[in-house]
């Protein structure tokens, strides 16, 4: 079950991505992964510019984008730290 969905709010979305952000100093799997689903609710979330009272500010999805890429390309090299790794036994020498 994903910890983060619809109905986490923002802060909730910032604070996954920033607890979650040392994944691959953790060489954690799990925290990857929630890592790169806070990356996708803030692109999906983030206007690019929002003005207001004639200033405004601008959000760079571009930077989020390239810690989303950084993230899958990580967990795809590190698919053995994943919990749930598959694993096979082999009984080509088992002697009875």
């Amino acid at each position: 079950m994903a910890t983060l969905s619809s109905s986490s709010t923002d802060q909730a979305v910032w604070d996954a991505y920033d607890d979650n952000a040392s994944y691959d100093e953790d060489n954690s799997a799990a925290k990857a992964k929630i890592f790169i689903t806070a990356c996708r609710i803030l692109i999906r979330r983030r206007p690019n510019l929002v003005t207001t009272d004639g200033q405004s500010v601008q959000f760079d999805g571009r930077m989020v984008q390239k810690e989303l890429d950084q993230a899958q390309q990580w967990l795809g090299a590190n698919k053995s730290s994943a919990a749930g790794s598959v694993r096979h036994l082999d009984f080509r020498n088992l002697r009875t």
